[in-house]
């Protein structure tokens, strides 16, 4: 198994890797909005933070040796599912290749984040 980190993502805030690759999968953890420059969110609006993810969850993939269009999975977390339309005006800007995905609305994420979204990809 390897742990992957890149600092063009924000580090892990609890005792976790960014992403781990066993048996040419790589997993990532959960990516919320955080700006990996400040540590701190990067923006309040729903398009904002999703932008802010998916760039994240680009630089872990690029870490780990993959790309997006490796995506079979995605995990999508929203604090409020009236966001759920504009959520996914961005990620299907990502995720081209239609990835098989679950997303389910939730009470609270960690830092005051609205949305938190991780993969699944072959690498």
């Amino acid at each position: 198994m390897k742990k992957i980190h890149t600092e063009k993502a924000p580090a892990a805030v609890g005792p976790y890797s960014q992403a781990v690759v066993i048996n040419g999968m790589v997993y990532t953890s959960g990516q919320i909005a955080l700006d990996p420059e400040t540590g701190e969110l990067a923006g309040e609006t729903i398009e904002e933070q999703t932008e802010q993810i998916m760039k994240n969850l680009m630089a872990i993939l690029e870490a780990a040796g993959t790309k997006r269009e490796n995506v079979v999975k995605t995990l999508c977390f929203l604090t409020d599912m009236s966001d759920f339309a504009a959520f996914n005006e961005i990620y299907a800007r990502y995720f081209t290749e239609k990835p098989a995905r679950s997303c389910v609305g939730v009470q609270s994420l960690p830092k005051g984040a609205i949305c938190e979204v991780e993969v699944i990809a072959a690498v």
